[in-house]
C-alpha cells in the first residue's frame, strides 16, 4: 500500500508541474456547455499522469475526465482528474489542482491530491490516516454550524441543481453559518476540509474524479461523508456528496440533504 500510495503521490505532483508550467499560456474550449471548459494542459497532464501509471503498474486501467475512460468497478483502476478548477486556472486564478486515486473493485485505496500553486500534497492510504506534505492533517473541531466556515460548489447546470444549491445555502445562512465559500476546485475543498480549514462541504453533481482521492484523504482525517441524494455513506459511486468534521453533520445534512430548490421555497 505504501509504495501505490507514492505512486499516486509522485504522479499528482508531475501532472501539477505541466499545469503550472502552463498558466497564462493555454486556450480554454468549450466541452458539453459554455461553462464546462478544457484546456491543452488538462490533456497534456492527464497524458503525462497516465504514462506514469502504466509504467508503474502495468496492466491497471485507467479512468480520467479527458481522454480515459474504465469500469469503476475494474480490478485495478486509476481514476485521473488532471485539472481540478479548469475554470479557474483559464482565467488565472492560482487554484487549482491534481487528484490521482487507486481503487479496486469499487474501493478507493490510496489517494494524493497535490497544489502545484502553493505546493502541497495531501494524500491518504486506506486505514493509515492522511497527510499533507508528510504531516498527519485532521478536520477541525468546530461544534456547531454557527462556529462553521462551509464550502459547496456549483455544477455546470444553471437549472435545478444550481436552485437547490442556492436553498441549502439559504437554509444553512439562517442558521447562522460564519460563511460560505466557493473556490472551484472540488479535490482542494475536501483536503482543506481534512485539514481543518473548512468545517463542511457540500456538492450535489460530481464526477468520480473529483472527488476519488479526497474523499479517501478526508474519511482518513477523521471527516464523514454522505451521498448527497440518499444520506447514506457517500463511496466511489456516489453523484454528489455532503461532507463535514462529523460534529456538524447532523445539523448540516439537515441543511443541505432534502434543501428545497431557492425559487420555490
Amino acid at each position: 500500500m505504501k509504495e501505490i500510495v507514492e505512486i499516486a503521490r509522485e504522479a499528482a505532483m508531475r501532472g501539477g508541474r505541466i499545469i503550472a508550467s502552463c498558466l497564462g499560456t493555454g486556450v480554454a474550449t468549450q466541452k458539453d456547455s459554455t461553462y464546462n471548459l478544457v484546456t491543452d494542459a488538462d490533456r497534456r497532464s492527464e497524458e503525462h499522469i497516465a504514462l506514469l501509471l502504466s509504467q508503474e503498474m502495468p496492466g491497471s486501467s485507467i479512468l480520467g475526465e479527458e481522454m480515459h475512460r474504465a469500469a469503476l468497478e475494474s480490478d485495478r483502476l486509476w481514476i485521473i482528474d488532471p485539472l481540478d478548477g479548469t475554470t479557474n486556472f483559464s482565467h488565472g486564478i492560482p487554484h487549482f489542482g491534481v487528484s490521482v486515486a487507486y481503487a479496486e473493485k469499487g474501493t478507493v485505496l490510496a489517494g494524493a491530491v497535490y497544489d502545484p500553486m502553493r505546493r502541497e500534497l495531501f494524500s491518504a492510504g486506506l486505514g493509515r490516516g492522511a497527510s499533507l506534505n508528510g504531516n498527519p492533517i485532521r478536520v477541525s473541531g468546530s461544534r456547531r454550524l454557527n462556529q462553521s466556515i462551509i464550502a459547496t460548489g456549483f455544477y455546470y447546470d444553471r437549472g435545478e441543481t444550481m436552485e437547490k444549491t442556492l436553498g441549502g445555502l439559504h437554509a444553512l445562512f439562517k442558521q447562522d453559518i460564519q460563511g460560505m465559500r466557493r473556490m472551484g476546485a472540488a479535490s482542494l475543498d475536501l483536503t482543506w476540509l481534512a485539514a481543518g480549514r473548512f468545517d463542511g462541504y457540500f456538492e450535489y453533481t460530481l464526477s468520480p474524479w473529483d472527488f476519488a482521492a479526497g474523499l479517501l484523504i478526508l474519511n482518513e482525517a477523521g471527516g464523514r461523508a454522505v451521498d448527497s441524494r440518499t444520506g447514506a455513506p457517500a463511496d466511489l459511486f456516489s453523484s454528489g456528496l455532503i461532507c463535514s468534521n462529523g460534529h456538524i453533520h447532523d445539523e448540516l445534512a439537515a441543511c443541505t440533504l432534502n434543501a428545497p430548490r431557492l425559487g420555490v421555497m
